[in-house]
């Protein structure tokens, strides 16, 4: 048995507390692809709007609709259930008919774009989202929330990744270790526990970069990502410049997703990392067995178009956007205590 740590905020934790995800449209997400679909091709590209239902069911609603199979069906990422989400889907239809889209029916899945491409679309082939969430029933420090938002807004927050990676009370890692003891499950599964396992390891150590108050600064041994981009280089000289490059958001310090490979970090970096990782070695080791290639992540993430309004006393509506794989409860962990 694990016990979830309780992970520290950033900027000396929220001000105020509210009510979130009290209807689907409080909580409002549209995917935004690193392409504009061709308009030509064998792959027939829908952008859809869905509220209250799950992308898997949306995905097995269209299939069925096109007469095709499940995995003709592609998207680039799941999104939540309990929100109004936009998100493009992709259908392999070579040299067969159109769908008669007017004859689409679905409650709660409206088509909202079609035009079509030359490749599916796949897993991962995202560059982020543009959230609008409301928080309801809040209540708080005005003037100290707006001091922290104008913070976030500058400096960007902690890259966790979100409650929903662990599964209901943390479950998916109770999952990992039965797999790591032998235990099988189906592919899709077995991804889902691995991932939660690296997630939660780089947790951890990003939460001691937080308490040793480095989280957003390099230190000795550091690996650095480039902003908006998944290139990364290890430290060898920390100078002003870099220093400055850091404090400006142009670079980021990054913590490893663990798995096997060579390791490039040194210094005071590789003591933090080692000390979680032998904290946790049952994960560690878990994941090397199970091969997986080492990898990072940027411990720090932009909030971009970062806007904020309260309406009335006890209403407070945010819109943003991150860049994909950032969770915007995450965010959320920084502005509010939620009471739900």
């Amino acid at each position: 048995m694990i016990n979830f740590p309780d992970w520290p905020n950033t900027y000396g934790g929220p001000q105020g507390a509210g009510l979130i995800r009290q209807a689907p449209e409080d909580f409002k997400v549209e995917e935004v692809l690193p392409f504009t679909p061709s308009g030509e091709g064998e792959h027939l590209f829908l952008f859809i709007e869905k509220r209250g239902e799950n992308t898997d069911y949306v995905a097995r609603q269209l299939a069925k609709f096109a007469g095709v199979l499940a995995r003709d069906v592609g998207y680039a990422g799941l999104k939540d259930r309990q929100a109004v989400t936009r998100q493009w889907f992709s259908i392999w239809l070579p040299g067969k008919t159109m769908p008669d889209w007017q004859r689409w029916d679905q409650e709660n899945i409206s088509l909202i774009d079609i035009t079509r491409h030359h490749k599916k679309l796949k897993r991962g082939v995202l560059t982020g989202n543009r959230f609008s969430l409301m928080i309801r029933q809040w209540e708080g420090d005005v003037k100290q929330t707006e001091h922290l938002l104008n913070t976030i807004a500058v400096g960007g927050i902690a890259n966790y990744y979100g409650a929903q990676r662990f599964g209901r009370h943390g479950k998916n890692i109770e999952k990992a270790l039965s797999l790591f003891q032998g235990q099988s499950f189906k592919r899709n599964q077995r991804s889902l526990y691995l991932s939660a396992a690296r997630s939660f390891l780089f947790n951890c150590i990003l939460a001691r970069r937080i308490e040793l108050e480095n989280w957003n600064q390099v230190v000795a041994g550091d690996v650095l990502q480039f902003e908006g981009s998944n290139s990364f280089f290890p430290t060898e000289v920390i100078d002003s410049a870099l220093i400055a490059r850091v404090s400006a958001l142009e670079l980021h310090p990054t913590g490893c997703l663990w798995g096997l490979g060579d390791v490039p970090e040194y210094g005071d970096v590789w003591d933090i990392e080692q000390t979680i990782l032998t904290q946790y070695a049952e994960l560690k080791d878990g994941l090397e067995s199970m091969d997986l290639k080492i990898g990072r992540r940027a411990l720090r993430v932009v909030v971009e178009n970062f806007t904020w309004a309260f309406t009335g006393t006890q209403t407070l509506r945010l819109s943003f956007f991150l860049p994909a794989g950032s969770y915007a409860t995450a965010l959320l962990k920084e502005i509010i205590v939620v009471r739900n």
